[in-house]
């Protein structure tokens, strides 16, 4: 019966992890999108074994000023709605591609040179992609 009980508790767990990462997903999107992000896209990175995360959202900022609008909308809109702060973010100094970790969740707000010289989406080809444009 111990045996059963423990089973009973993990399943909870995954689907608590699942909720928690679902609420942060939609509000990572909708900050995005409250900054008229463009190109964002996110990368299900779940069933690669050397992935990092079990996400990666992806978007493009035309200047420095809306980059580090849209990382802080992502930043704001999480903390209001799913009461979290990111576990590390970088990239606020140089203002070329700014990451904020959610650690399940990682988020990539770029410049388009950036973003076209790292290639993220090629790099992770494996990852089933969704496009996030209004």
């Amino acid at each position: 019966m111990n045996n059963l009980t423990v089973l009973e508790s993990r399943k909870k767990n995954t689907v608590t992890r699942l909720t928690r990462n679902s609420k942060i997903f939609k509000a990572i999107i909708q900050g995005i999108q409250q900054k008229k992000g463009e190109k964002i896209v996110s990368l299900d990175l779940r069933k690669i074994p050397e992935a990092v995360a079990d996400f990666f959202i992806i978007c493009e900022a035309g200047n420095t000023t809306q980059l580090k609008a849209i990382a802080d909308s992502v930043e704001h809109e999480v903390s209001l709605k799913c009461d979290e702060n990111p576990y590390k973010h970088e990239g606020r100094q140089a203002l070329q591609w700014i990451l904020i970790d959610y650690i399940n969740v990682v988020v990539h707000v770029m410049l388009p040179e950036p973003r076209k010289f790292y290639q993220l989406e090629e790099m992770w080809s494996d990852a089933p992609v969704t496009e996030h444009n209004d």
